[in-house]
């Protein structure tokens, strides 16, 4: 049941668009109305969770380390595992911004016969993890073009690098590829291990079908289904410029991929995806490790009466001195 509610949710988000677009021409509603919707969620809920972080008080110096702290001369430290400094700090958040530098690490845990716990390496989680999320990021910026007039020199670039082996015609981009692979890897992967399985909800699946049902509909509109693109354009400039037009002619897979991307846009920050912007937040990453050199005071603190013992004393003096308790004043 975790697996096929959000596969059936993901099912009927698709026939509903086709029945709206097909046999209720709304497509004002899911080509205009939903996509500014969807926008607008997207970036009032980012703001509100990155502000709600942002409050949240940290009473102690917690960065998560795994290397040698900054201590005595002779004891060489381990700059990038263990920073001390706000510069070496931000090296270690681009490694694992970009690269996934923690994932790299062996995290496979295993309990063998002796009882005897083992440490292994995870790798194809981490070429699976970084394959989509930087494919995702490509296919994000390639698609770009259709707001703007023209192909802009860096968009040019990148799509002759994502096409360069120039399968077939149209040219096969290898991030279509390695997204859907990524995505079919990531499900296999909660589905096939029975650690994964039993810690996974619903809400781990419903996002894997969505990606998936984005990437299936824009393989389609690229490589079987034809779609008019000088009319998608025409459409996606009128939403970027605020006068959108509903240009005739634009097949109703093209309305599906629009609505699955707003539905994600929209879901995005109150999901576990909003990680995206959660990383910059995480005390555990983005705060210097230098507690032996600097005390780490929480700014939210406020002043709190302190009892001491001569008024904890003056409290309890008779009570003390009825149950044997030295007092100090008598």
């Amino acid at each position: 049941m975790k697996t096929l509610i959000p596969f059936f949710a993901v099912v009927i988000l698709v026939l509903l668009a086709l029945a709206g677009v097909n046999m209720g021409n709304q497509q004002f509603l899911f080509g205009v109305i939903i996509p500014y919707a969807a926008v607008t969620v997207f970036i009032a809920g980012i703001i509100y969770r990155v502000v709600k972080w942002g409050r949240s008080p940290v009473p102690f110096s917690i960065p998560t380390t795994c290397g040698q702290q900054k201590s005595l001369p002779w004891i060489k430290q381990n700059k990038l595992e263990n920073p001390s400094t706000t510069l070496w700090v931000m090296a270690r958040m681009a490694l694992e911004v970009f690269f996934f530098r923690s994932l790299f690490r062996n995290i496979k845990t295993e309990l063998r016969e002796g009882p005897k716990l083992t440490y292994g390496s995870d790798k194809w989680l981490w070429m699976a993890g970084l394959a989509f999320h930087w494919s995702f990021l490509i296919i994000l910026i390639r698609h770009f073009r259709f707001f703007a007039q023209g192909v802009p020199l860096p968009i040019h670039i990148i799509e002759s690098l994502d096409s360069f082996l120039q399968i077939g015609i149209p040219l096969l981009y290898i991030t279509d590829a390695l997204l859907l692979g990524a995505v079919t890897f990531l499900f296999a992967r909660r589905v096939y291990l029975p650690s994964v399985r039993y810690i996974s909800l619903p809400a781990d699946y419903f996002p894997l079908f969505l990606i998936f049902g984005i990437a299936v509909s824009g393989v389609l509109m690229r490589y079987f289904v034809r779609v008019d693109i000088v009319s998608v354009k025409q459409l996606t400039m009128g939403l970027v410029s605020f006068t959108p037009v509903i240009p005739k002619g634009i097949s109703s897979i093209f309305y599906v991929h629009l609505f699955l991307i707003s539905v994600l846009f929209a879901y995005f920050p109150f999901s576990k995806l909003v990680h995206m912007a959660g990383v910059f937040m995480s005390p555990t990453r983005n705060m210097p490790n230098d507690s032996r050199e600097v005390r780490h005071i929480n700014p939210w603190n406020y002043p709190v009466h302190i009892h001491t013992y001569d008024e904890y004393e003056n409290d309890f003096r008779d009570k003390m001195k009825a149950a044997g308790i030295p007092v100090e004043k008598e």
